[in-house]
């Protein structure tokens, strides 16, 4: 994360929703919505019902207890040993417990530090900012169907037809070791942020989500705004994210 003095410090409005959609009786997403030490989260559970739920849920226990320090280099670094131990905690119980066997879980994270953005994630769940009207995705999918596109064996338009479109590569608890994928940047003032599981992402494409980001609304009002879009919609999986305004 970047240690030089920003020039502002924001005060940050969120506001997170998390469904279990149309189709699924057990939502595996987990949120976590801390403005007050600025840390946010969304957690993807895989692994089935007792599996996925429950690494979701411990992965944002566990990035919860972290608390702020006074560098963002520290704020940091605690926070990627916090993923690491539930990681490790996670494979262990796997290993032990047929019926956990394959649990893990995606994640995507972002920290504040002053005006100091960390993003962070493993798997396919996505961060976006929205800037002077323009989405972008801050993240990358660690996915099969990603790795084809980015060889050119796949069309982006063809991501969701592809037989293995939910197929990850890279989750929290899955192996011995996590690597996480990290990006650093500077808020600026009007930025905006969504970070989701890909049950939202997969639902509404990213024309709709700018149309919903650059709407004038407050953060409540937008994260309402946004479910109601996404279940109007087959909505077969869980559905979360967290909005974050400057």
């Amino acid at each position: 994360m970047i240690n030089a003095q920003a020039a502002w410090t924001p005060t940050i409005r969120s506001a997170s929703r998390t469904h279990c959609g149309k189709v699924r009786a057990i939502n595996e997403d987990r949120v976590l919505d801390r403005p007050d030490i600025g840390l946010w989260a969304v957690a993807d559970g895989m692994g089935g019902h007792l599996a996925g739920d429950h690494a979701a849920q411990m992965l944002v226990d566990g990035i919860s207890r972290v608390e702020p320090h006074r560098s963002a280099f520290r704020y940091l670094s605690a926070t990627l040993d916090a993923i690491k131990q539930v990681n490790a905690a996670l494979f262990a119980e796997a290993a032990g417990d047929p019926q956990r066997r394959g649990m893990g879980t995606t994640l995507v994270a972002l920290l504040v530090y002053d005006a100091h953005l960390a993003c962070l994630w493993a798997g396919d769940s996505r961060a976006y900012r929205m800037r002077s009207g323009q989405l972008e995705q801050l993240s990358t999918d660690h996915s099969v169907v990603q790795n084809l596109i980015d060889r050119g064996d796949l069309a982006e338009q063809d991501r969701h037809r592809h037989p293995q479109s939910h197929v990850i590569t890279r989750a929290v608890g899955v192996s011995p070791e996590i690597e996480l994928e990290k990006t650093f940047s500077i808020i600026l003032p009007g930025d905006k942020f969504l970070i989701c599981s890909d049950g939202l992402s997969n639902c509404l494409p990213d024309d709709a989500l700018a149309d919903e980001l650059i709407s004038p609304l407050d953060s409540s009002q937008q994260a309402d705004h946004l479910l109601e879009r996404a279940l109007g919609t087959a909505a077969t999986d869980n559905l979360s994210f967290v909005l974050l305004h400057t």
